[in-house]
């Protein structure tokens, strides 16, 4: 899906000047909050910034000052993934 945003010319004007990629610094804010909602996952978070790794979602993550949605069940289901990745 591609989502489109208008904004008065000036106002546009004046943030591609102070912000680099503009588009992209949109869709990070809105991957950010969406995640802090949880409406996203760690993964799709990933996917849809295109990150290469759980490390450059967690970093990305961090940057945006958002603590990780890691309960009980995630860290099962990672030994889980640890102890079949030893046999």
């Amino acid at each position: 899906m591609q989502i489109t945003i208008e904004l008065p010319d000036d106002i546009a004007q004046r943030l591609t000047q102070t912000v680099d990629n503009l588009p992209q610094r949109a869709l990070e804010s809105l991957v950010v909050e969406a995640y802090r909602d949880e409406l996203l996952t760690h993964a799709e978070v990933g996917r849809i910034l295109n990150l290469p790794s759980r490390w450059a979602i967690d970093a990305f993550l961090k940057q945006a000052g958002i603590d990780l949605h890691y309960d009980s069940a995630d860290l099962q289901a990672d030994l889980e993934t640890l102890h079949r990745s030893r046999t």
